[in-house]
């Protein structure tokens, strides 16, 4: 099937990551540019990668275990990427809004714009993340897990043969 995506491309949460990474790596040039922030830049560049690549990784996993785990992962690197933008706002005095529309996010040299789009776009997809994690867990309550249903299978396959 030419022209047709892996199944993770539909996933809001991934879809939500990539923006995340790239209004990070935009945010970073823009606000974090000087060498005295390069440690930062890194460290939040690093955690909106990693949690986009997570969720690629765990989608891709045979193990519904492995894939809840690297959710958790993908939670665990928006908190911490979500903790640097809230210490951006604290050390300059700016504020985070609870809510944030999309208007305007990268129209303005001023951090507060970007700073609470991203912020609250992180927020979004924790929430969302959130879901899909005991989504997948009440998934594997009900149906087991990948080695669960090999076992099955092998059970089957041994009565067959006897």
């Amino acid at each position: 099937m030419a022209g047709s995506k892996p199944g993770y491309e539909y996933l809001i949460t991934y879809q939500n990551s990539i923006e995340v990474y790239d209004l990070t790596i935009q945010f970073c040039d823009r606000f974090l540019s000087g060498r005295e922030y390069l440690r930062t830049r890194e460290q939040m560049v690093q955690a909106a990668r990693s949690s986009k690549q997570c969720i690629v990784e765990g989608y891709l996993q045979k193990s519904l275990k492995g894939y809840i785990k690297l959710l958790g992962v993908t939670r665990g690197s928006n908190e911490e990427l979500l903790k640097d933008y809230e210490d951006f706002a604290r050390t300059r005095e700016l504020t985070i809004l609870p809510k944030w529309d999309k208007g305007g996010k990268r129209d303005n040299l001023n951090p507060f714009i970007p700073l609470n789009y991203s912020a609250n776009l992180i927020r979004r997809t924790n929430y969302l993340l959130d879901r899909q994690i005991r989504s997948l867990e009440e998934k594997f309550i009900k149906e087991g897990g990948y080695t669960e249903g090999i076992f099955r299978k092998r059970l089957d396959w041994k009565s067959k043969t006897r």
